[in-house]
């Protein structure tokens, strides 16, 4: 048994979630873990001094579990799929590759979590449309009168700023504006290059 671990990060409303979901759907034996699932309860957030709650930091998540749940993946895939009934392929063999996608805004600003990685993938768009879609979901808690402006874009201008200055390497940066099916296409036929190599 052997396994891939795949990375996509990116900007908010960048298609993240999209082709996690797409890119799941087309490789067997794969799950997805998403950082979203982490956040920690509203009252755990800081809030800085214009009133704006700190969510797009990792200490606003839940990172030692989210990297628990990693760990148990890497430590048997298969049960790890059973659990979550995503019942893996009948035909398991040891050349058999389980494939876990990780998807999350700061995924690659976690140093030991970006140490996993074996394929990266960051999603990129413009200023303009992040605000226009951004703007067009409901979140919980409702972003407040410009949050947007005052804190999600600036956060993600620092925190790809340290990601590059941390020298995260291999990254494929992905246009955000591209079709759903391009995406998928581009990234669909790195991965599954991978996952023949490991099986030869």
């Amino acid at each position: 048994m052997k396994t891939l671990i795949v990375g996509v990060g990116g900007v908010t409303n960048g298609g993240k979630s999209t082709l996690s979901g797409h890119l799941h759907q087309q490789i067997p034996n794969s799950c997805i873990i998403k950082q979203d699932s982490y956040f920690k309860d509203e009252s755990m957030v800081s809030v800085d001094s214009n009133g704006f709650q700190q969510y797009d930091v990792l200490e606003a998540l839940h990172m030692d579990v989210m990297m628990n749940d990693i760990n148990s993946w890497r430590e048997n895939p298969e049960s790890f799929l059973r659990q979550r009934n995503l019942n893996p392929a009948s035909s398991l063999d040891d050349k058999e590759v389980f494939v876990l996608i990780v998807d999350g805004f700061l995924i690659f600003n976690h140093r030991a979590l970006n140490d996993l990685f074996n394929k990266r993938y960051f999603l990129e768009i413009p200023y303009e449309v992040c605000k226009r879609r951004r703007s067009s979901r409901i979140y919980t808690p409702v972003d407040p009168p410009g949050y947007f402006d005052g804190h999600v874009w600036p956060m993600y201008v620092k925190n790809r700023q340290v990601m590059e200055e941390s020298k995260v390497f291999g990254i494929m940066f992905l246009d955000g504006l591209k079709s759903k099916e391009e995406l998928l296409a581009v990234v669909y036929k790195d991965v599954s290059q991978e996952i023949e190599r490991l099986k030869m």
